[in-house]
C-alpha cells in the first residue's frame, strides 16, 4: 500500500485539478467573459476545458485503479511519462502566457510543478 501513496496523491491531484476546471464558468465569469468573444473561440475555450477535464478524471481514475499497470508495464510507464512532461509543458506555459505577479498564479505554478513531481516518483521507485 505505501507503494501506491505516489499514485494516490497522483490520483487526488487529476481529481482537484478536473473539479478546479469545472468551477472555470463560474470562478472567470465565463458567461459574460466569453460573450466578448467570437463563436468559434468561446466553442473551443469549452470544449477545450471539458476535455481537460476528461483526461484528468480518466488519468485520476487510471492511478487508482491499475496501479500495479502503471508501476511495472512499459504502457503505464509511458503513461506516467506522458503526465510529468504534461505538468513540465504546464509549468512553462503558465510563465509564457500568464505573466501576472500575483498569489494566486504563483500558487498554481507550485501546483503544476508538484503535478511533474508527483508523476515521476512512481517512476522513480520502479
Amino acid at each position: 500500500m505505501t507503494q501506491d501513496l505516489p499514485l494516490l496523491l497522483c490520483a487526488l491531484h487529476s481529481f482537484a485539478f478536473a473539479a478546479f476546471h469545472l468551477a472555470f464558468w463560474r470562478l472567470f465569469g465565463w458567461k459574460r467573459e466569453l460573450a466578448k468573444v467570437g463563436l468559434a473561440t468561446r466553442a473551443i475555450v469549452q470544449i477545450l476545458n471539458l476535455r481537460l477535464v476528461y483526461v484528468f478524471m480518466g488519468i485520476g481514475t487510471a492511478c487508482l485503479l491499475f496501479p500495479a499497470e502503471l508501476r511495472g508495464t512499459a504502457l503505464g510507464r509511458a503513461l506516467l511519462w506522458f503526465m510529468v512532461v504534461f505538468w513540465i509543458g504546464r509549468t512553462i506555459e503558465q510563465v509564457v502566457f500568464l505573466r501576472i505577479n500575483h498569489a494566486l498564479v504563483h500558487a498554481l505554478t507550485v501546483l503544476f510543478v508538484l503535478g511533474a513531481v508527483l508523476f515521476a516518483l512512481p517512476l522513480l521507485s520502479t
